[in-house]
C-alpha cells in the first residue's frame, strides 16, 4: 500500500522527503551525511539515501565524497532554489529550523511542535497551519526560549509560541488539563530521533 502525500506539502511524495529537503534547504552552508540525515528525519538508513538518490537526480542537492562518507547538501545554483526554500520554509520548517535553535539552549529535557503543524504533519486534515506551537519540557531560560522563538519567526515567516513546562509536570501530573490534551493529540518531537535500521 502507498503512502499518502504528506498534508503539509502534497506535492511530495512523502514526509521524510519534506524533512530531508527543509535540512537541506533551510542550512544550505550545510553538508550532512546520510547517517546524520536519517537521524535526523527518524527514517531508515535505505530510505534517506534513495530519496537522497532521487534529489541528486532531479538536480536540488549535490554531494561529495569523503572516504567512505557521503556528503549532500543543497544545490543553490537550480531555478528552483528560491521559490522551494521559501515554500519548505512554510511548510516542513519548523522540523529543521527549531532543533538547532533550541539545542544550545541548557535545561530542555523534551521538546515538541503540537498543535495544528503536528496534526497536518500526521495527516491530519485541515487548513495550512497559521503559527507553530511548541512545547519545551524542562527548566530552561523563558528569555532564552523567547529569543529562540524570535529567531524562528524570522526564517519561517509566522509566529513561533514556545510553552514551558517541568519535567515532573509532564511525566507525573496526571489531571493537568493542559498536558491530558497534549498526550491525547500528534506531537512531533524536535530532539535527535532514533536511527531506525
Amino acid at each position: 500500500m502507498r503512502a499518502m502525500p504528506p498534508l503539509l506539502l502534497p506535492l511530495l511524495r512523502s514526509n521524510v522527503t519534506g524533512e530531508l529537503l527543509a535540512w537541506l534547504y533551510l542550512h544550505p552552508e550545510n553538508e550532512y551525511s546520510i547517517t546524520d540525515l536519517t537521524a535526523r528525519t527518524g527514517s531508515s538508513q535505505a530510505t534517506v539515501s534513495r530519496e537522497v538518490d532521487r534529489l541528486m537526480d532531479a538536480g536540488l542537492t549535490s554531494e561529495r565524497r569523503h572516504g567512505n562518507l557521503r556528503l549532500v547538501r543543497a544545490n543553490p545554483d537550480t531555478i528552483v532554489a528560491r521559490p522551494l526554500t521559501d515554500l519548505l520554509a512554510v511548510t516542513f520548517g519548523p522540523a529543521a529550523v527549531l532543533p538547532p535553535l533550541l539545542e544550545p539552549i541548557s535545561g530542555i529535557d523534551e521538546a515538541y511542535i503540537y498543535g495544528s503543524w503536528a496534526a497536518r504533519y500526521a495527516n491530519q486534515a485541515g487548513p495550512p497551519p497559521r503559527d507553530i506551537d511548541v512545547l519545551v519540557v524542562g527548566s530552561a531560560d523563558e528569555d532564552e526560549l523567547y529569543d529562540a522563538a524570535r529567531a524562528a519567526e524570522r526564517i519561517l515567516g509566522r509566529e513561533v509560541n514556545i510553552s514551558r513546562i517541568s519535567l515532573a509536570t509532564w511525566t507525573d501530573d496526571v489531571d493537568n488539563p493542559f498536558v491530558a490534551s497534549l498526550r491525547n493529540k500528534p506531537l512531533h518531537s524536535l530532539m535527535q530521533k532514533r536511527v531506525v535500521p
